[in-house]
């Protein structure tokens, strides 16, 4: 079925545009079908899902040990994090001196 179909495809972690070029057709032609067919919506929706949900569980383990990478990938899709140099600025104590010190903090 087609619902089977894209279940397979998401288990390679594909998007609506590797769907849309499996099945021979273009991206808004597949919203069409998402569209006026709820269930190839919902099933696409419930495969994405597991295949997230798959990843995260298989991410989880490496995090628990330590993996400097999984902990990094996680912090950035998951909190925001980035590996940018960030800039501290702080005043000079007197208050009559407009001196501003800047720090660059390299990331670990």
């Amino acid at each position: 079925s087609a619902e089977e179909k894209i279940r397979i495809v998401l288990e390679g972690l594909r998007g609506e545009d590797t769907i849309a070029e499996y099945f021979g057709m273009t991206e808004k032609a597949l919203r069409a079908i998402e569209e006026r067919q709820p269930k190839v919506f919902t099933a696409y929706r419930k495969g994405k899902a597991r295949a997230i949900a798959n990843a995260g569980s298989a991410l989880m383990p490496g995090i628990k040990r330590g993996d400097i990478r999984a902990i990094q990938f996680y912090l950035k899709t998951q909190a925001g994090w980035s590996e940018k140099n960030a800039l501290e600025l702080s005043a000079a104590p007197v208050e009559d001196d407009k001196t501003w010190t800047i720090n660059v903090i390299e990331p670990d």
